[in-house]
């Protein structure tokens, strides 16, 4: 494997190793799972899903995101990283001498009917929460548009689709600035990463939440982490915000928002607006049963 891919590699793992162990309102991390998800699941996911992408120029976004996910389901019992994959996937394939933002465009420009029947077939092997069905191009048809097409026409209700139809202007113009900010603000990168997520979901309402409890539901949470962004993120506050998501089952788990910050977090480090933490800082901020996860991944790098 080449320098550049090793290094991509290492900023995919990273990211998603990042997201999964800061301790945001709702989702799962270090301290908190889901009755079918874990912890060491992330952890196991973003160690079979990193190398993938960083050979992303071998296969065509489609067959990429298709390829992760199938080995994903072979190594967790769960939709751990669908979303991750969607949006990690054609940012991947931007040629290391380019920013993202350089290049995102001609990438889903040429995206194909082939990469949208690929990603068809991830999508109904993970088969994520909250999915519907739509009266065009639903995932259960076969699609006859690109994939930036379908994506276009489920850009309302998903936040990733409409990554896919707006070049990533979230992560990009909201997302990429405010990890930047909190980054600089703080000596936590666990802190700036909390900070991010209630920044995206003030921003836009998670969809994930939206799909299974209704637009009022996300915007009810969007309302709760606007507030909390004019407070300390280490507050009584936060811990009440974390308590309130997961009633219910943990329905109003923001999802997409963490599929999100994944992607801020990776373009973050790649275009080197924020470093990339020393593996030590991260293994630290978890418990010891965790830590073979992450020490076997990171004595290859």
């Amino acid at each position: 494997m080449s320098q550049n891919n090793l290094q991509l590699e290492h900023w995919c793992y990273l990211a998603c190793v990042m997201e999964a162990t800061a301790r945001k309102p709702g989702n799962v991390h270090p301290d908190a799972s889901f009755p079918d998800l874990s912890y060491a699941d992330f952890l196991k996911s973003a160690a079979v899903i990193a190398p993938l992408l960083a050979q992303s120029t071998e296969q065509t976004t489609g067959e990429l995101v298709l390829t992760c996910i199938r080995a994903t389901q072979r190594t967790v019992p769960s939709n751990s990283n669908l979303g991750m994959v969607l949006l990690l996937a054609p940012l991947t394939r931007i040629p290391v001498t380019f920013q993202i933002a350089e290049r995102i465009h001609n990438i889903l420009h040429n995206l194909t009917v082939e990469d949208a029947r690929a990603v068809y077939e991830a999508i109904r092997l993970a088969h994520p929460g909250g999915m519907g069905t739509t009266e065009t191009e639903d995932i259960a048809q076969v699609p006859t548009q690109t994939l930036r097409d379908v994506m276009c026409l489920a850009a309302e209700r998903d936040s990733i689709a409409r990554e896919y139809a707006t070049d990533f202007q979230i992560v990009l113009n909201t997302g990429v600035p405010a990890i930047t900010e909190y980054w600089h603000q703080t000596d936590c990168w666990e802190t700036a990463i909390i900070r991010l997520q209630l920044r995206l979901m003030s921003d836009f309402p998670d969809t994930l939440i939206a799909r299974k409890l209704g637009c009022d539901e996300a915007e009810a949470a969007a309302g709760r982490a606007r507030s909390l962004l004019q407070t300390d993120t280490g507050t009584a506050q936060l811990a009440e915000f974390d308590a309130w998501l997961r009633e219910q089952g943990n329905q109003r788990n923001p999802g997409t928002t963490a599929d999100l910050v994944a992607a801020t977090l990776f373009v973050a480090m790649r275009d080197g607006f924020i470093p990339a933490p020393a593996p030590g800082t991260i293994i630290n901020k978890i418990p010891p049963q965790f830590h073979q996860y992450l020490t076997s991944k990171f004595q290859h790098e």
